[in-house]
């Protein structure tokens, strides 16, 4: 099977494509114009190609690269077909660039397993290959590969910045890294991952060879004793110093530096990084949002996070270690306390899946955020259990940018989450097979739910003519 390889991906990306298209044409036909973020997207982009750059709309807060990227597409193809007039960037036409991006965010995803497992020898062609179709079918990213939104073009600029990151090609990857940042600024934090994902890969191997001198031992996952944490802040420290060390992670990151620089420079001139409208977009330190998004894998990875076993093992560490989830439990009961927001967009946009979530669950007691928290510890658990397989360094370099990309969000938007559990799921173990199939089994179930819901189940609000879909 492994000869058939590339034969039978390319099989899987034709199928997949043909049963996007279809999922596109019966969207398109139900709702043919814009809807939602589309009335801003969809106008703008048909400004840019007319011609007319120097014309925004001051709602928009993010850059124009879906804008860009879709003029140099459709705009040199409509000049080779002959084709004139409105159609040419039309709604349909525009967000078929989406179903473009979802198609090469299939291929990237293989690719990624393929070089993330490659020392694995027991991973086989199936598990490769049904794991992609899997997380290509990402309910978040699948159904926002469809209409005219950031997502898909967003994601695919990252995860090929991610790809040449692993391969070694920086310059690269901090190019990618620029169309990624041009299409939703917050991407920055995640070519910085890719940064650090290389100095962890330095700082591993500088570990095991400084372990070797003085004893066979290992980088722990997860420091778990007061030793461990003091070893590791010693060898860090005096890495840090070392200006021939400094120098040599310097000459191996330079691209993603001057990138860094460049937001920062943006960030100075610009006043802050949001574009256009700001007054929804504020800054807080939303720390539940952390718990949120573990909530948010466990349930979208249940079939790799959930069992018997996971339980017992949680439960036995939580006799083994009392104290430790005893303060845990506090503190996160004091960040649900303090820092939990309520953007006004969640509670006053029905369309919304999250409105419902909110209103039907966190709203229906004052205690129930509390009463969720021995959930999201289950969660946060789970989801660090599966990272275990990961450098010290390597988990250090992804939390903090898991926590930078989600704490400062006021709303809570489950799109915001597509980027760090796909490279959350991307680098644990690969699963067994069963579990792969029942994974893309979930998956494709949501999607069926939701564009059905999205197509057949319309409302009207009492002030507006326009037909309302939920969505997520």
């Amino acid at each position: 099977m492994e000869r058939l390889e590339p034969f039978l991906f390319s099989a899987v990306v034709s199928c997949g494509f043909l049963v996007s298209s279809v999922v596109f044409a019966l969207l398109s036909r139900g709702q043919r114009n814009p809807y939602m973020d589309e009335v801003f997207h969809v106008p703008q982009a048909q400004r840019y190609c007319d011609g007319r750059f120097s014309q925004w709309d001051p709602m928009i807060t993010t850059l124009p690269g879906l804008y860009l990227v879709s003029t140099g597409i459709i705009k040199p193809v409509s000049w080779l077909m002959g084709w004139t007039g409105i159609a040419v960037c039309s709604t349909g036409m525009l967000r078929f660039i989406n179903l473009l991006f979802s198609t090469g965010n299939l291929y990237l995803l293989y690719l990624l397993l393929c070089k993330i497992h490659q020392k694995n020898k027991a991973t086989s062609a199936f598990q490769r290959i049904v794991s992609a179709l899997a997380l290509a079918s990402f309910p978040l990213l699948y159904f926002f590969s469809f209409l005219y939104y950031t997502d898909a073009g967003s994601t695919f600029f990252i995860l090929f910045a991610y790809l040449m990151c692993l391969y070694g090609s920086h310059s690269i990857a901090a190019c990618l890294g620029f169309c990624a940042f041009m299409f939703r600024q917050t991407n920055i934090v995640w070519i910085i991952f890719c940064a650090g994902s290389v100095v962890a890969q330095k700082l591993t191997e500088a570990w095991k060879t400084d372990s070797l001198k003085k004893t066979d031992e290992k980088t722990p996952p997860v420091p778990s004793s007061t030793a461990e944490i003091t070893k590791i802040v010693q060898f860090l420290s005096e890495y840090v110093l070392s200006l021939n060390n400094l120098k040599a992670l310097i000459l191996l990151i330079w691209p993603y530096i001057i990138l860094v620089l460049g937001f920062l420079l943006f960030v100075f001139l610009n006043g802050g990084i949001v574009v256009g409208d700001r007054t929804n977009h504020e800054v807080s330190l939303n720390f539940p949002q952390l718990f949120y998004f573990f909530s948010f894998t466990l349930v979208f990875s249940v079939s790799h996070l959930l069992s018997p076993h996971k339980v017992s093992s949680f439960l036995h560490s939580v006799k083994k270690h009392p104290l430790f989830y005893t303060v845990l439990l506090i503190v996160s009961l004091l960040l649900v306390w303090k820092f939990t927001y309520v953007h006004k967009f969640l509670l006053a946009d029905n369309r919304h899946y999250t409105f419902y979530i909110w209103k039907n669950i966190f709203q229906r007691h004052e205690l129930i955020k509390y009463v969720l928290v021995p959930g999201y510890i289950f969660a946060a658990w789970t989801f660090i259990e599966t990272l275990k397989s990961k450098s010290l360094f390597w988990n250090l370099a992804f939390f903090i940018c898991l926590g930078v990309a989600t704490v400062p969000q006021k709303l809570l938007e489950f799109r915001y989450f597509i980027v760090p559990y796909l490279i959350y799921r991307l680098n644990i173990p690969m699963p067994l097979r069963s579990k792969i199939l029942a994974e893309l089994a979930l998956y494709s179930l949501v999607n069926v739910l939701t564009i059905y819901l999205f197509l057949n189940k319309t409302f009207q609000w009492p002030d507006k003519k326009e037909v309302q879909r939920f969505m997520w």
